[in-house]
């Protein structure tokens, strides 16, 4: 019996970096923007690592490094 392709998928990952003087939030939001402006059939995004920029004790920039995963499309 061969083995069906029906349901199946395959996806990739990729790592990008986001930047916002706002917040966090507004960092995932501009990187999930700009990647789906590229990247086709975007499912879904794992935040990896959160980091603040300072500047005289105070904070200037919040910085998200994601992992933004799409699924390929099938060869035509």
């Amino acid at each position: 019996m061969a083995a069906s392709n029906v349901g199946s998928s395959v996806a990739r990952v990729t790592e990008i970096s986001a930047r916002s003087n706002k917040s966090f939030e507004d960092a995932i939001r501009v990187g999930i923007e700009r990647a789906t402006k590229t990247l086709r059939h975007v499912e879904g995004a794992w935040i990896k690592e959160q980091r603040v920029e300072i500047d005289d004790g105070k904070i200037v920039g919040y910085q998200v490094n994601m992992a933004v995963t799409f699924v390929l499309e099938d060869p035509k």
